[in-house]
């Protein structure tokens, strides 16, 4: 079968690309926007990309088209797929239909974690030897890919909140119909679908009624929203999980040591299990690792395993990844783009590198962000950064130099990639953790700033 996706640069378009080449089928797609790591993901496969929309005819006359969120009625190439008359559907309906139909489904959904909590549930299952298929919003680093079909039953995959396609505005995790479910929270996102928080736990309260009498649903524990939404109905045996070692949940972990190298201890009902090491940064992971571990333990993987999986657990792609020291610099590159997301990712910094000038680099790119939601908690989300550098899109909604105006000679607004490039390579000094957030390419920030303090003359250090 010939498929050609639209939005295929996406990191969820992107995995149903690589699932779809990896079944046989001739695949190709379109983007606005092609950026790494998709698109490197993407070219590694064989997949013909195609930049812009308005070169999209279908005069190949595909034998269907799989149709991203990222587009809406009055796209161009929207219009002629719907005038061609060539059959359509959105990656989440061909991912239930021809994927997930006949496997075990271990969905991991929430606001925060999905990406990190799903690529550790797969690895785990991996080394428990289970053969797993995935698809994950990211690219985890100990398989390369971030999709997969996998050899067995179980199916991992990332259950996104967000709405299906123009033509269907139910959350995509509606689709999946998971027999293991993890919620890791929920708060109020996606403002440009969602009018409030009650719209977004109607629908996961539309994903609980899935999920088979036979399942489980873990979920965090001490979430108010969580809390809310399973007093609405639960059809399924439930577990918790939580930082913390009272009995209070299932499943608690605390770190016994925070440094170059971590460890954390495992509590399973009160009762100590064991503990690991681990490179990882922070309690938010540590959630994240007790949600994979709960998950995993329902198909029988022991969680003496799953420690030592997690030992061995390589992060992933831009979720707080370490790019690299450069000039005694040490360059991280994350996800975070809600205040939440971004005050975790600091504290998890600022937790290992206590002494060190922390320097975060932020560009509101989200739709809620742009929007201009979360605008006064940012802030507040911004307090364990000593010195706080932020890119002014032309789209966005609200002026960072006058909401973020009480962090006083901590802020540096900047219009222009290359001269905040500039402005950092003079600022920056040894020992400096740099934390570069966006949920988007920044106008590759990334690569430019690493770039730019390579030629500086000094040995760099490859990341770890």
């Amino acid at each position: 079968m010939r498929i050609h996706i639209l939005g295929i640069c996406g990191t969820f378009m992107g995995g149903i690309a690589a699932l779809a080449k990896e079944a046989g089928h001739q695949v190709s797609g379109s983007d606005q926007n092609v950026y790494p790591p998709m698109s490197t993901q993407l070219r590694k496969l064989g997949i013909k990309l195609q930049s812009g929309w308005d070169e999209v005819t279908f005069d190949d006359e595909p034998d269907c088209v799989l149709v991203g969120n990222v587009l809406s009625r009055g796209n161009p190439a929207v219009e002629r797929l719907l005038d061609s008359g060539i059959p359509y559907f959105s990656g989440a309906e061909w991912l239930a239909d021809h994927v997930l139909s006949q496997r075990w489904v271990m969905a991991v959904a929430g606001t925060h974690g999905k990406t990190t909590t799903s690529s550790m549930l797969a690895w785990i299952l991996d080394y428990a030897g289970l053969d797993p298929g995935f698809l994950i919003g990211g690219v985890p680093a100990n398989f390369g890919v971030s999709a997969r079909s996998g050899g067995s039953d179980y199916f991992v995959v990332e259950a996104d909140e967000y709405d299906t396609a123009f033509f269907d505005k139910r959350a995509k995790f509606v689709h999946y119909r998971p027999r293991t479910l993890v919620i890791n929270n929920i708060e109020f996102d996606h403002a440009d679908i969602y009018p409030d928080i009650e719209a977004i736990l109607w629908q996961f309260h539309q994903l609980l009624r899935t999920v088979p009498g036979r399942g489980l649903v873990t979920a965090k524990a001490e979430d108010t929203h969580i809390a809310t939404l399973l007093e609405r109905g639960l059809w399924t045996p439930a577990e918790s999980f939580a930082r913390g070692t009272g009995p209070e949940a299932t499943w608690t972990g605390q770190y016994d040591l925070i440094g170059a190298k971590s460890r954390f201890s495992l509590f399973h009902r009160g009762r100590r299990v064991g503990d690991t090491d681990w490179d990882l940064l922070g309690d938010h992971n540590l959630e994240n690792a007790l949600g994979a571990i709960s998950a995993a333990h329902h198909v029988g993987v022991e969680p003496e395993t799953s420690l030592e999986a997690l030992s061995q657990f390589q992060g992933v792609k831009r979720r707080l990844e370490k790019r690299g020291v450069f000039r005694d610099v040490t360059l991280y590159e994350d996800f975070a783009h809600h205040p939440t997301a971004i005050a975790t990712t600091l504290a998890a910094v600022r937790g290992r590198h206590a002494d060190k000038r922390i320097i975060a680099i932020l560009e509101p790119r989200s739709n809620t962000m742009r929007l201009g939601v979360h605008r006064d908690a940012l802030r507040k989300s911004l307090v364990d950064a000593d010195r706080i550098f932020v890119l002014d899109g032309e789209d966005l909604e609200w002026s960072p130099d006058a909401v973020l105006v009480s962090l006083g000679e901590k802020l540096v607004v900047n219009r222009d990639v290359e001269s905040l490039v500039e402005l950092l390579c003079d600022e920056l000094t040894a020992g400096d953790q740099v934390v570069m957030m966006s949920n988007g390419d920044f106008q590759g920030l990334p690569r430019l700033l690493q770039q730019a303090l390579k030629s500086g003359g000094a040995e760099a250090e490859p990341g770890g």
